[in-house]
């Protein structure tokens, strides 16, 4: 291992102790925002610590291996806890390179999944909602919680566009490879001659802005639209005009909500939306800039890029960022995104460690 990663580690056992210290000091409970901050942060460098011991564990077990091979008696039971050592510390060197890679902080945050129907029509809609109903699952199977913020139904089913919060624990940092073009491939309900139609949707996956850090919003730049909600809800729902409507003057942006039984809920969350609209369009055109000099695997997350392919004839979903194809569709839809997620943030492991060689 390279003196600097050796040192880096170090550090992390230091960071353990006075993180320990910090947390048992009876005043902590006092603070509960700090106390979590900092229980997450023990967890993550927890982790990293105790993987770094067990490195320096085998080690030394390696070298008092060594020493051992001089004995005859001893030479054959030697040469067998090398050899488990010697396997043993490439994985663990492996693993703490992967853990000791850059994080975005916003990984951790809860996530905004905005779906919106593209070229297709009806049957574009009916997989927006597909799309919608496979990450509602997903999110069922990690513990989330999902809350629809906004919706635009069709009139056919499924949606124009959609808008989905998922609270959890390292939401984003999971969710964030869905952003971009969809595309499916199938036989429409729609279609009476059987024949297999491509449509698309897109797909964009936002951090929730942490209160401290969010986009302050000037009110002189915003203009708040009020009118009566539209769709399901039963007697209430026509009644007032409880939906509203946020347009963001300077860039045009929009957000809107018509879920919530009264007018201060409905702003309050569109209010929320924009923020991470706003946020996630400084973020895209960073990425944009950086894109300039670099073009990573995993690709911009731009809605323009196509990077997924549904093709329901044949039971195969294609991510075309890293060629994957699995023929297990009915299972994905299903919510069961766990091996493409994996296997995505393998990939950007790699390239991130590819870099720093």
């Amino acid at each position: 291992m390279k003196t600097a990663i050796a040192q880096q580690l170090a550090r992390y056992a230091e960071r353990l102790g006075e993180l320990d210290f910090l947390l048992s000091r009876p005043d902590i409970m006092a603070d509960m925002a700090q106390f979590m901050k900092l229980s997450r942060e023990h967890a993550e460098v927890g982790a990293v610590a105790g993987r770094w011991a067990r490195y320096q564990q085998r080690q030394a077990d390696l070298a008092a291996a060594r020493d051992l091979l001089a004995d005859p008696d001893m030479a054959g039971m030697a040469g067998e806890e090398i050899a488990a050592a010697q396997s043993e510390l490439a994985q663990l060197d492996a693993e703490l390179q992967r853990m000791l890679l850059p994080k975005d902080p916003d990984d951790a945050r809860n996530a905004f999944i905005e779906i919106r129907a593209g070229t297709g029509g009806d049957e574009s809609a009916l997989f927006a909602g597909d799309l919608a109903r496979m990450y509602t699952r997903h999110a069922e199977r990690q513990g989330w919680r999902v809350e629809v913020m906004s919706e635009s139904p069709a009139e056919l089913g499924g949606y124009k566009e959609i808008v989905l919060r998922v609270e959890g624990e390292g939401v984003y940092g999971w969710l964030r490879w869905e952003s971009g073009g969809h595309r499916v491939q199938r036989v429409p309900a729609t279609e009476t001659q059987g024949r297999i139609h491509t449509s698309a949707a897109t797909v964009a996956v936002m951090p929730e802005p942490d209160e401290a850090e969010a986009i302050k919003l000037n009110p002189a730049e915003l203009r708040i639209d009020t009118f009566r909600a539209s769709g399901a809800g039963g007697q209430h729902i026509n009644k007032t005009d409880s939906a509203v409507r946020v347009v963001h003057l300077p860039t045009g942006i929009t957000a809107e909500c018509q879920d919530g039984r009264s007018q201060h809920s409905n702003k309050a969350k569109a209010l929320q939306v924009l923020q991470a609209r706003l946020q996630e369009k400084e973020r895209s055109e960073r990425a944009a800039r950086e894109a300039a000099t670099r073009k990573g695997l995993i690709g911009s997350g731009d809605r323009s890029d196509r990077i997924r392919t549904y093709n329901f004839p044949q039971g195969r979903l294609s991510d075309h960022r890293i060629n994957l194809t699995l023929y297990k569709l009915a299972a994905i839809m299903e919510g069961d995104l766990a091996e493409v997620h994996a296997a995505l943030r393998a990939a950007r492991e790699a390239e991130q460690l590819a870099q720093l060689e």
